[in-house]
């Protein structure tokens, strides 16, 4: 069994990497399985925030021990997001994963996160932390990839992924069906329009939206650890 453990920020391309490896003959996705315990452990209040709390297990050790015991295929690429993991008690399962970093451009972030939540802060867009994680795992196998990269030329930077995960690059990767999937957290209906209306790897219009002048500090901050990132990602 690979687990194949992707850790990003909000409003990166997450979900569409996810609906990539979802068209896998050997893979199973997971959305998101920490977010109801990331709640549970801090004050955050995001939208639809009562369903997820309906929906997924709150326990850290109940949802690693879920996460962890599917065989049923031989793949498992878990979607998560780097300030779930932040909250995290210990970070043990990291050492079972290839773990791959996915950022972007903060500027692009903050500026589409703040259409959602108003006052985004540091830990809101993960990037210190993902920094923080790949410089303490100092793990050879850790993959970093730039959404801004990838959409330069999917199929050559998927078909590195694939190469350093040790699985075989699938051209179904490349496009998906129009809509909601079955795998898709209960959130998407807040946080998942763009991603619903397309059907491949494509930079999106909002990718020009402006930044507030009141959150420029933020991701000036923010532009030095992805720029640390970025040294170690794969290129096209």
């Amino acid at each position: 069994m690979k687990y194949l453990h992707l850790i990003s920020g909000p409003r990166n391309i997450s979900t569409a990497l996810m609906y990539s490896f979802a068209q896998r003959t050997d893979t199973l996705v997971v959305d998101e399985p920490f977010y109801a315990m990331y709640f549970s452990k801090t004050d955050v209040n995001h939208p639809g925030k009562d369903d997820v709390l309906k929906a997924q297990s709150e326990n850290e050790d109940t949802v690693k021990a879920q996460t962890f015991s599917s065989k049923r295929k031989p793949v498992y690429f878990i979607k998560n997001m780097a300030h779930h993991i932040e909250v995290m008690d210990n970070h043990d399962f990291l050492s079972k994963c290839v773990n791959i970093f996915l950022i972007r451009n903060p500027k692009q972030i903050i500026a589409s996160y703040a259409q959602v939540i108003e006052k985004p802060v540091m830990r809101d867009i993960g990037i210190e932390y993902e920094w923080k994680l790949f410089d303490e795992l100092k793990d050879p196998k850790s993959i970093v990839l730039d959404s801004g990269l990838l959409l330069e030329n999917p199929e050559s930077v998927l078909k590195q992924v694939c190469e350093r995960a040790g699985i075989e690059f699938q051209k179904q990767m490349l496009s998906w069906p129009a809509g909601p999937k079955p795998y898709d957290g209960v959130w998407a209906p807040h946080w998942y329009a763009n991603v619903h209306k397309s059907i491949g790897f494509e930079k999106q219009a909002t990718s020009e939206r402006a930044l507030p002048d009141s959150l420029k500090p933020l991701a000036d901050e923010a532009d030095v650890y992805y720029k640390k990132l970025l040294t170690h990602a794969i290129r096209p």
